[in-house]
C-alpha cells in the first residue's frame, strides 16, 4: 500500500505542551502550571443563557456569519472597549479564535510566502502557517525589551518573500504587551514593506496597568489588519469555542467562503451564551471580567515576586496569565528543568522551546490556577532548586 500522508503532515511536530499534560494525568498529586485556561467557571448568567437556548429548541444552524444579535454586540464591544469600528456585516463568528487564525492564513498564504511572528509565541502559529503553504519566520524578542517586536528586529527579518506579520499581544507565553507607542513605532516598517497584520488579541481584556491598544485602532492600520479575538479568556468560556474575526472587505469575503465550507457556523448554543456575556457586560460594566482580571493580577504579582526571590529571573508580565522565567542560572535548559521538576516534585510547567528558539532557557508557568496551588507549587520549586544547588548538573561545554 502506498504512503498516503502528505509531506506537510509528516513534517508537523506534536505540540510541545501536550506531552506534559499527558504525564500530569498519570500523577495524582501533580500541580499543573501548564494549562492556558482560566480556572474560573463560566459565570452563571452566561451558562444559563446557553441552557435556555437548548430548552427553547434553538439547536439549528445559524447563518454562516453567526447570529446577527451577537455580531452587533461584538461591533459595539470593540468600539467601546478598544476604539475599533467594525460593522456587524464584516464580522465572522468563528469556532474560537483558533479558527480565525486558520482562516486568515489559509486565505492569504501562497506557497513560499513568509509569515513573520514574534519568538517566543503561541505554539500553533508556525504549524498553521506551514499547513497553509507558507514559511514561518521568527522575529527575535527578549526579556530586555519586554518581549516586544522592535522596528529594528522586524525590518531585519523581512525579505522579498515576506507577506504578513502575526502580532500576538498580550503575548502567550511571555505576558508581554505592546503599548500604543510601541505599535506606532513598527507601523512605518509595516507600511514600507506593504505587510498584512494578523493580530491575535484574545488576551486583550487581561491587560494590567492600562487598557489594551489594538493595532487596528491606529491610523491606516484597519485596512491592512485582520483582528482576531474571542470569549475564551476574558469570559472563562474556553470550552464553548466561540471567537470572531474582523477584516478588510476583500479578505473578509474570502475568509467567509472558507468558513462556509469548513465549519459552516459556530455552535448556536455557544453563540447565545456569548450574547449573554456581552449584553450582561454592557449592563454591569463588565464586572465579571474586572473581577477575574483583579484576581489574576494578584496571582501575577505573587508569582513574579516568588520566582525572582528563588533566583529565577522573571520578566514582569503586563498581560495574559503567564510568567516566563529564565532557568539559565540552574545550568539546565528549559526542557531539562521542566522534565525534572515534573518527575521529582510533580509540578508541571512548559519548556520555553515549545514557543520558539528564544525560549530555550525559559519555562512558562500559568497563574490561571488558585492561590493555594500556586503557593504549594512555589514551595515545591524551592525544594527542587535547593536540591539542584546541592547537586548541580554537570557543566556543558
Amino acid at each position: 500500500m502506498r504512503d498516503f500522508l502528505t509531506a506537510r503532515a509528516k513534517a508537523l511536530k506534536p505540540s510541545g505542551i501536550r506531552k506534559y499534560f499527558d504525564i500530569v494525568e498519570t500523577l495524582p498529586d501533580a500541580i499543573s502550571l501548564g494549562v492556558g485556561e482560566p480556572d474560573f467557571v463560566t459565570p452563571w448568567d452566561i451558562r444559563s443563557a446557553g441552557i435556555r437556548s437548548i430548552q427553547k429548541g434553538f439547536t439549528q444552524y445559524t447563518g454562516n456569519r453567526g447570529l446577527s444579535e451577537l455580531r452587533t454586540l461584538i461591533s459595539r464591544y470593540l468600539a467601546e472597549r478598544f476604539g475599533v469600528d467594525y460593522p456587524a456585516a464584516r464580522i465572522i463568528v468563528t469556532v474560537g479564535a483558533s479558527e480565525g487564525i486558520d482562516l486568515a492564513l489559509r486565505t492569504t498564504c501562497e506557497a513560499g510566502d513568509e509569515v513573520l511572528m514574534p519568538d517566543p509565541a503561541y505554539v500553533s502559529y508556525a504549524p498553521i502557517v506551514s499547513l497553509s503553504g507558507g514559511v514561518p519566520v521568527s522575529v527575535h524578542c527578549s526579556a530586555e525589551n519586554g518581549f516586544i517586536i522592535t522596528p529594528e528586529a522586524l525590518e531585519a527579518a523581512i525579505t522579498p518573500k515576506t507577506k504578513s506579520l502575526i502580532l500576538a499581544y498580550p503575548n502567550n507565553p511571555t505576558g508581554g504587551i505592546m503599548t500604543k507607542e510601541q505599535l506606532e513605532a513598527i507601523v512605518p516598517v509595516i507600511e514600507k514593506y506593504d505587510l498584512l497584520v494578523i493580530s491575535d488579541e484574545i488576551y486583550a481584556e487581561l491587560t494590567y496597568g492600562g487598557r489594551h491598544c489594538s493595532v487596528a485602532s491606529l491610523p491606516g492600520m484597519k485596512e491592512r489588519t485582520v483582528l482576531l479575538s474571542g470569549f475564551s479568556k476574558a469570559f472563562a468560556m474556553t470550552g464553548w469555542r466561540v471567537g470572531f474575526t474582523c477584516a478588510p472587505e476583500a479578505l473578509d469575503k474570502a475568509m467567509l467562503k472558507v468558513h462556509q465550507y469548513t465549519m459552516l457556523c459556530a455552535p448556536r448554543t455557544s453563540q447565545h451564551a456569548a450574547v449573554a456575556a456581552l449584553a450582561g457586560g454592557f449592563q454591569d460594566g463588565f464586572a465579571s471580567v474586572e473581577k477575574m482580571r483583579a484576581e489574576y493580577d494578584r496571582r501575577r504579582r505573587y508569582l513574579v515576586s516568588a520566582l525572582n526571590g528563588l533566583g529565577l529571573s522573571c520578566f514582569e508580565p503586563r498581560g495574559a496569565f503567564y510568567v516566563f522565567p529564565s532557568v539559565a542560572s540552574t545550568g539546565l535548559t528549559g526542557e531539562e528543568f521542566a522534565e525534572r521538576l515534573l518527575m521529582e516534585e510533580q509540578v508541571a510547567v512548559v519548556p520555553g522551546n515549545a514557543f520558539g528558539t528564544c525560549g530555550d532557557t525559559h519555562v512558562r508557568c500559568s497563574y490561571a490556577t488558585g492561590m493555594a496551588e500556586l503557593e504549594e507549587a512555589v514551595g515545591r520549586i524551592a525544594r527542587f532548586l535547593e536540591k539542584l544547588r546541592k547537586n548541580p548538573p554537570p557543566a556543558t561545554k
